[in-house]
């Protein structure tokens, strides 16, 4: 499929069926996120991939409660990639404080993209999740208070007839101008 059919096709997937997401797979997946782009080559990140179904369950819980649980698919997925945001380069840091930027966030959010489109091109779908219990997952996950949870992404494949959902976009006209903001 071109890029645009990629784009097309990718959308949030909220209910997954019980199959396994093959391990080639799974790699082809984390190695495009190994080279997506980031601020000064600072590659701000650090991919914990959870197939545990112990441990898995105890992050999806983690994304959901009593008042909040429009979350309670993230049980279903196969895979979960919690991304922890690192320390950026110092040129990377230094050029953030000057420009007033959180130049790991944008980068987080390319990482993440990049994983999403290439799991939806070998028909995995995904959702990125940023509604989480940050100090559940770290403690689950062991990791250092220090870190910061950007996202919690969910793999996984769709089950049988899962619809693709019609995209409600704003008009171009409304988001898009030419040579100053109208």
């Amino acid at each position: 499929m071109d890029f645009k059919e990629l784009v097309e096709k990718r959308q949030s997937v909220r209910k997954y069926s019980s199959k396994a997401i093959e391990k080639e797979k799974l790699e082809q997946i984390l190695e495009s996120a190994r080279l997506s782009p980031s601020a000064c080559n600072s590659q701000p990140w650090h991919f914990v991939v959870i197939d545990n179904p112990e441990i898995k369950n105890s992050v999806a819980k983690a994304t959901f409660n009593k008042v909040v649980n429009f979350n309670k698919f993230v049980t279903q997925a196969a895979v979960i990639i919690v991304i922890v945001i690192e320390k950026p380069t110092v040129i990377s840091e230094i050029g953030g404080r000057i420009k007033n930027k959180e130049y790991p966030l944008f980068d987080i959010g390319i990482v993440a993209e990049h994983i999403c489109l290439q799991a939806e091109e070998l028909n995995i779908g995904s959702c990125m999740i940023g509604w989480f219990d940050e100090k559940k997952i770290m403690k689950t996950l062991n990791i250092p208070n220090k870190k910061t949870v950007g996202l919690v992404i969910t793999l996984g494949y769709a089950p049988e007839g899962y619809k693709l959902r019609k995209k409600i976009r704003k008009n171009k006209n409304e988001i898009i101008s030419f040579n100053k903001y109208k």
